[in-house]
Parts: structure tokens; C-alpha cells; sequence
């Protein structure tokens, strides 16, 4: 049961007749007497709103920054109208509009309603519940109720990092189109035979087709293909750290400053947790590799095994991985990284590309990773990828006071310890791409693009 305002007003016109009552006792009663059979009534002639029936329809994916529909049909099987209002709950994150929605529903009949989401975070989204308040006629109290009436919409990505795609793409084609007396050498797969010609390199004649032809035939050969590009993403606790600015895909799709802080002058847009800028580049690479003729699998992993994608073809690789990465949040823990080789090692038998994502963080390297990375390394070629933090770049910058001082000189130690730890992998053999928020996806596919065109992968 729910009293309306109009059962307010009343109580107040009530309250002001006693005032000037002879009898104010008598008038009291006689006034909450009458105000307490209005509403008898109203709730008697009301519609019921436990017999209504929900069913949902529309989107069940979106990505971020865009906008789904998720319609709820409302069946009204008693014998009376049912006019009121209707709330359907959804998380603040999942941006519903509008919050209260006008209802209507004559005996016997449906009605649909329609609800606009606009998520402003990644990861599944579920209906909370849904609450009818069901006006009696006289409009002083209602029959309210919650009905429970499940639908999730999965928040995707947004794979911002897509604009890069056609320029990568178009130097993947270069490459594959270049000269086809390459260098024999790791990496590099046979094409076909040809006629020598002057300039070619001696090393790719081949002596047995030459002595059937009685011509000088060499190889061609091609940048290799069917190779196998393994994506790690380390969702640990240095995952968590927001860097940078938050980009909005869609003009006034998401907020420029976090709910429930007021915007000043010296409000910094939130930034994308280092995990999210980690997935678009790992999408930008999964999409450039899979147009290459490799194979891409997918392994997210702090502790345990987040998430792991394999076999996927072409057309269905960014597909799973957008489906996989959007419920993938960072884990407030230290990322295991015996755990993290094993899992690895375990899953890549063959010699491939190992691609972690992950930050340069020297404490948790030391300790973690580099003890391992001899094992790994000599079985597979590894790159590591991080985000760095634009703001300690513009703090080193600082000049002018005492604090911007002493801030410029602890970024500037940040940086050394970034620069140390970098020479200390490439030690160990491993390529490393350090750049910024919005520059690590291009950075990390020029990066395979120049293994590839070296015959390394």
C-alpha cells in the first residue's frame, strides 16, 4: 500500500477544520474517519498488481558508449484496470531513462514499455526490480508491489582503438607484397621457385630444381602465416590503477566526472583503468594478426584463469573476445606469475608470439616475472605491453615551487625505474612497448608488424 500526495492534501484540509470546529474531538474523528474510508475504498476498487505478468524483450549486448532498448511487456490478467506508475530498477552504472514510466493496462490487455540504457561501465548489467504502484480511483492510496524480472545486458568494449585498423592493415598488405627475395631466415615460410636474376642472394638457389631445369632457380619466400599469437592480460592489482583520460565513444554518452562528485575547476576527468586500455589494444593486435593468417588465443590471469579463448576463427575472433573481456574486472591481488607461466606454458605448446599485457612495475616484476622469464623465453618469443601514466610525465615536467619540484624529481625516479626495468627484459630477450594511454594499441601493432616483417614470430 502506498499513500499518494492528493491523501496529503486532504489530511491538511482536515487538520485546518478541526482548527475552527466547535467540536474539535468529534471533527478530529470524524475526518480520519472519512479520510481512512477513502482509502479502504481506493485500495478495494484498485487494480491488483501481484497478478501482473512481466516479460522482457530488446538488446542484450551493447558496446560502451552506445545505446541498448530493453522493452518489459505488461500482461494484466485481473478483472480491473491497472493505472499508475511503474518503476523499472536497473544499477546506476547501467544509465536507465526513464526512471518512473506511466501505466496503463486495461483488464484482459498489454501494454509495452521501453527503457533506454546507457551503460557507463563495462561488464553485465541486470535488472533489479520491478515496482507497479496501481492508483485506485479516487487517487488518494495505491496497491504497490516488486515483481522480480530478470535481463542482463552485457556492456562490450568499445574497441576505440578500431580507427587504427585500415592504416596497420594496409601495412600488412605492404609487407606481404614486398620483394619475394627475401632473406632465408628464422620466421619466414617458402613461397615458390623463379628464375635467378642478378642481385638475388645466392643462398636461395636451389640446387636441386636447378639441376632438373638446367637453369638457375631460387626461392621466394613470404611472410610466414598460420603462426600463433598468444594475448596475455594481467588482471592483478597494478590492472587496477586508472590512467589518462576517459575517451567517450559517443558525445555525451558517458560522464566526465565520476557519480557523485561535483565538477569544479580543478576536476580531472576520470581516467580507464590500465585492464581497459590493456583489452582495446589487445583487441587492435587480435584483429590485425587474425587478418594476417595467425592464430590468436586469449588468456586472462592474476590468480587463477580469468578467461581463455582458442580456436577461434577469423570472423568469430573479436566477437568471443569482446564477450569474454566485458565481465573481466581487476583483482585487488598480486598477480601469481609462477601461476602465469605455468598457464601459459601449459596452454602454448608450440613456439609462438607471447603478448603480456601488464604493467612495468619494478617491484612486482623483481619479484614475479623476471626470475621466470628465462623458462619462458626459450620456448616461446615474448613482448611485453604497458600503459603509462600521462600525468607522471606532465608531473616530471614541473618547475616554479618547491612541491613541483619535489613531484617532478619522484617522477622522474618513476621513469628511471621504468627505463631500468625495460634494459633488464630486452636483457632476457624480450621485446618491450611502453607508451601511453592512448598511443599503446598503435605501439603494440607496429611492434608485431616489425617482427613479422623480420621473420622473427
Amino acid at each position: 500500500m502506498a499513500l499518494t500526495g492528493r491523501a496529503g492534501l486532504l489530511a491538511a484540509l482536515g487538520a485546518v477544520a478541526v482548527l475552527f470546529a466547535p467540536e474539535p474531538g468529534l471533527a478530529l474523528a470524524g475526518i480520519a474517519l472519512l479520510l481512512l474510508a477513502l482509502i479502504l475504498a481506493d485500495l478495494a476498487l484498485a487494480g491488483a498488481v501481484r497478478p501482473l505478468r512481466f516479460h522482457r524483450a530488446g538488446d542484450s549486448t551493447v558496446r560502451l558508449g552506445n545505446q541498448a532498448r530493453v522493452e518489459l511487456i505488461v500482461e494484466n490478467p485481473g478483472s480491473r484496470r491497472v493505472r499508475g506508475a511503474l518503476r523499472d530498477a536497473w544499477p546506476p552504472s547501467a544509465g536507465a531513462a526513464p526512471r518512473h514510466l506511466a501505466l496503463d493496462v486495461p483488464a484482459g490487455e498489454k501494454r509495452r514499455l521501453v527503457t533506454t540504457l546507457t551503460p557507463t561501465r563495462r561488464g553485465d548489467r541486470e535488472a533489479v526490480t520491478v515496482t507497479v504502484r496501481s492508483l485506485g480511483p479516487l487517487g488518494v492510496a495505491a496497491r504497490q508491489g516488486a515483481h522480480e524480472v530478470p535481463w542482463t545486458v552485457r556492456v562490450l568494449p568499445p574497441f576505440l582503438s578500431r580507427k587504427h585498423l585500415p592504416s596497420r592493415l594496409a601495412r600488412l598488405r605492404e609487407l606481404e607484397g614486398r620483394h619475394p627475395a627475401l632473406v632465408r631466415g628464422q620466421g619466414t615460410e617458402f613461397d615458390s621457385l623463379r628464375e635467378y636474376v642478378v642481385g638475388d642472394d645466392v643462398r636461395s638457389i636451389d640446387w636441386r630444381a636447378t639441376a632438373r631445369r638446367h637453369d638457375v632457380v631460387v626461392r621466394t619466400w613470404r611472410p610466414e602465416r598460420d603462426r600463433r599469437v598468444l594475448i596475455v592480460l594481467d588482471t592483478g592489482r597494478t590492472s587496477a590503477g586508472r590512467v589518462g583520460t576517459a575517451p567517450v565513444p559517443l558525445a555525451g554518452a558517458l560522464p566526465r566526472t565520476p557519480p557523485g562528485e561535483a565538477a569544479g575547476a580543478d576536476a580531472v576527468p576520470p581516467g580507464w583503468p590500465r585492464l581497459d586500455w590493456s583489452m582495446d589494444a589487445a583487441l587492435l593486435l587480435a584483429a590485425l594478426a587474425a587478418r594476417a593468417g595467425d592464430r590468436v588465443d586469449f588468456l586472462a590471469y592474476d590468480r587463477a584463469v580469468r578467461a581463455w579463448v582458442s580456436g577461434a576463427s577469423r570472423t568469430e575472433l573479436l566477437s568471443a573476445l569482446v564477450n569474454v573481456m566485458a565481465p573481466l574486472e581487476a583483482e585487488l591481488v598480486e598477480s601469481d606469475s609462477a601461476g602465469m607461466v605455468s598457464a601459459v606454458l601449459s596452454h602454448a605448446k608450440r613456439r609462438c608470439l607471447v603478448v603480456l599485457l601488464t604493467d612495468l612495475n619494478s617491484a612486482s616484476l623483481e619479484e614475479g616475472l623476471l626470475p621466470l622469464l628465462p623458462q619462458l623465453s626459450a620456448r616461446h618469443l615474448v613482448l611485453v605491453a604497458a600503459v603509462s601514466d600521462p600525468r607522471v610525465a606532465a608531473m616530471a615536467r614541473g618547475r616554479g615551487t618547491p612541491e613541483l619540484v619535489y613531484d617532478a624529481a619522484a617522477a622522474e625516479r618513476l621513469n628511471a625505474d621504468r627505463r631500468a626495468i625495460t634494459a633488464r627484459l630486452r636483457r632476457h630477450g624480450v621485446e618491450v612497448v611502453d607508451a601511453l594511454p592512448d598511443d599503446i594499441a598503435p605501439a603494440l601493432a607496429d611492434a608485431y608488424l616489425a617482427l613479422k616483417a623480420a621473420g622473427r614470430l
